[in-house]
């Protein structure tokens, strides 16, 4: 558990930061607060950056973290209320308009081949901002299809002249995270082979300790042992851990690594430092690499709780 120093730290932070602090590691769900993340800070000023179209950025995907697909992962990663009508209204735009022959979202154009990896996180803010499972119905059916052979899934799995038989830590994470988030909001359709395609995703996972290749014992990417926030498509152990965390999955002794290493990366003063953030204009400035992170420090804190010492 956090201490009061930095729990106090904590809520002394941007509005996003003490609501999702306040609801993940003090157990209390304050809709006053939450209300707060669209009226100021890192929420309000993100909403500010809506154009008139409903798209923020030029659209979709463009530019990748200003784009609406990258926005809207953030805003609901930082807790922006699920009923707020203009995250709504650019899910319901995307959903109407940006999905593939093969059913699923696609900024490449209706006739290319779908990305798991797009889908997966479309799949986690599309249900955290209230889509339908009639809106979301092909989107779950196209990640089903995609699942490798060994569990996990890959954004190159279906492309054309492709064998592809493993699986990638980064697309599997944003399929586990879209699962997840949408059985939270009440989705049902072909919810059974969705837990299983969860399961087997999170064996993929432990089959690597979280950081290592199977067939090396090498870390996968140096990358994969640093912290970031937000992580965007990009995996991290804490991302790993925190995608388990959340679907409240039991301890196994092959996380035992990766919190290991989260642990020893816990500066004297009870926080954690992010990495450097990865490359691209945003809406708002990210937190300096290297200075103590209390986005970082918070999911820790929350991994750190599900998985105590």
């Amino acid at each position: 558990m956090a201490t009061s120093e930095v729990l106090t730290w904590l809520l002394e932070g941007d509005a996003s930061v003490r609501y999702v602090a306040t609801r993940d590691l003090l157990g209390h769900d304050d809709p006053a607060l939450q209300a707060l993340v669209a009226t100021e800070g890192t929420g309000a000023a993100i909403l500010a950056a809506r154009g008139s179209t409903g798209h923020w950025g030029r659209g979709f995907y463009q530019p990748k973290w200003t784009s609406s697909h990258y926005t809207l992962l953030q805003l609901s990663e930082i807790g922006l209320s699920p009923t707020h009508p203009a995250a709504r209204a650019t899910v319901r735009l995307i959903l109407d308009s940006e999905k593939a022959d093969d059913g699923g979202l696609n900024p490449s154009g209706r006739r290319r081949p779908s990305d798991a990896c797009v889908n997966g996180m479309g799949l986690r803010y599309a249900s955290w901002f209230g889509a339908t499972d009639e809106q979301l119905r092909s989107v779950v059916d196209f990640l089903l299809r995609e699942r490798v052979a060994d569990g996990g899934f890959n954004c190159r799995h279906n492309r054309a002249g492709a064998h592809v038989t493993h699986s990638s830590l980064h697309t599997t994470v944003c399929v586990m995270e879209g699962v997840t988030q949408y059985v939270r909001a009440g989705g049902s359709h072909r919810i059974d082979q969705l837990r299983e395609a969860y399961a087997t995703s999170a064996e993929f996972l432990l089959r690597h300790r979280l950081l290592r290749s199977e067939r090396t014992g090498e870390v996968i990417h140096p990358e994969m042992a640093r912290l970031h926030f937000p992580a965007r498509w990009h995996y991290d152990i804490l991302r790993g851990l925190d995608s388990l965390a959340a679907e409240r999955f039991p301890r196994d002794p092959r996380m035992d690594e990766a919190l290991a290493l989260v642990r020893e990366k816990r500066g004297p003063e009870g926080r954690w430092c992010a990495n450097r953030a990865y490359p691209g204009a945003t809406h708002v400035p990210g937190e300096r690499a290297g200075s103590p992170s209390r986005w970082v420090t918070l999911v820790a804190e929350r991994v750190l709780l599900a998985y105590p010492d």
